[in-house]
């Protein structure tokens, strides 16, 4: 009976290091696609995901001093803000390798009722996400939640 409960806990260390390894090779293909995507190493940049109670606040920094990395950035959350406002949001979904974000549907249904503004940060730039409409947070909410859970980003 012993041997059988050892055996057990080997079983299951070995599920939990197969599932260690595996999360880890699925968050740096997030990481390389976000990297085809952005045009800067995630590795080397922040992210933060911040709801507000009229949409939310998506930043995007450099670690470090870096001009190019910066202005990269700064292109990058232009082209995105352009992109969902139309209700193109194919970008997230290449970079998290599905055809269902969270929020995105709704969002794109209410791309007149939301605004995404683009503003530059000191190492990189953010887009400030505005709505009246509630369904239209709840959908933005839902959005930024996904990418903090699946970015590994705080607030």
């Amino acid at each position: 009976m012993l041997a059988g409960s050892a055996c057990e806990r080997g079983d299951k260390a070995e599920v939990a290091r197969v599932d260690s390894v595996k999360n880890d090779s699925v968050f740096a293909a997030l990481q390389k696609r976000g990297e085809m995507t952005m045009g800067v190493d995630q590795y080397t940049s922040m992210h933060r995901f911040e709801p507000l109670p009229d949409g939310g606040l998506i930043v995007l920094q450099r670690d470090s001093a870096d001009s190019a990395g910066e202005a990269t950035i700064r292109a990058h959350v232009r082209v995105i803000a352009t992109a969902f406002a139309a209700g193109d949001f194919t970008s997230p979904e290449f970079v998290h390798a599905t055809d269902t974000v969270p929020g995105t549907a709704v969002m794109s249904r209410l791309k007149g009722e939301i605004t995404y503004a683009a503003s530059d940060l000191p190492r990189g730039g953010e887009v400030r996400i505005t709505t009246k409409n509630a369904a239209g947070v709840k959908a933005i909410h839902d959005f930024l939640a996904f990418q903090r859970m699946d970015h590994h980003a705080g607030m």
